[in-house]
């Protein structure tokens, strides 16, 4: 992929922020921010816990590969997102998300879908 360009380059940091943002939603939720006084692990279950944990540090070094503008980056972000799609919608324990949740997911990987058939174009277009 050609993350050198300026326009590729702005539109992959705005998925990172998403992606940055959605990953620390995620830790708080790990730290029990909002959980009140019910231990988090007790509240997701061991296994949702470590679910959750997998897929929020995935989240968070796929959002510094994407604004270092590293492809490894993009690939853990959809390679996590998608894992954590066949999870939830295969009605696994402990795999839990909101609808807003599920829509940002969608983004993220639809975001980079499109910016991979991008670049597919244009380095077709280019030989």
């Amino acid at each position: 992929m050609d993350f050198k360009s300026e326009l590729a380059g702005r539109y992959l940091r705005i998925i990172a922020i998403i992606a940055l943002l959605l990953g620390l939603a995620d830790a708080s939720r790990l730290l029990g921010v909002s959980s009140g006084a019910v231990s988090p692990i007790a509240q997701l279950g061991p296994t949702g816990f470590a679910f959750l944990t997998v897929f929020c540090l995935a989240r968070l070094f796929a959002a510094v590969g994407l604004w270092i503008r590293a492809s490894w980056g993009a690939v853990l972000l959809v390679g996590a997102t998608l894992i954590e799609f066949a999870l939830y919608l295969g009605g696994v324990p402990g795999v839990e998300m909101g609808a807003f949740g599920f829509a940002l997911r969608l983004l993220l990987v639809g975001g980079i879908a499109v910016l991979f058939f991008l670049s597919f174009r244009l380095r077709r277009a280019h030989d």
